[in-house]
């Protein structure tokens, strides 16, 4: 089973954040976690806030406004 800081690294290291990796987010976060798996999630979203990871949901988001 995943957990939640691999997803997150994972992120980190690639810069990226894909859909599926943010499905898979929400999944492990409806479960049982330890708080370095919280900590994580809370560096991920820092992370996103500074604009050090890209998100592919919110680039697809910018690509269909702009289609619009």
């Amino acid at each position: 089973m995943m957990l939640i800081r691999d997803v997150v690294q994972e992120a980190i290291t690639t810069g990226y954040l894909s859909v599926a990796a943010e499905e898979q987010l929400r999944i492990l976060l409806k479960t049982k976690y330890e708080l370095e798996d919280f900590d994580a999630f809370m560096t991920l979203q820092e992370a996103a806030s500074l604009g050090k990871i890209r998100q592919e949901s919110r680039e697809l988001r910018l690509c269909g406004q702009q289609v619009s």
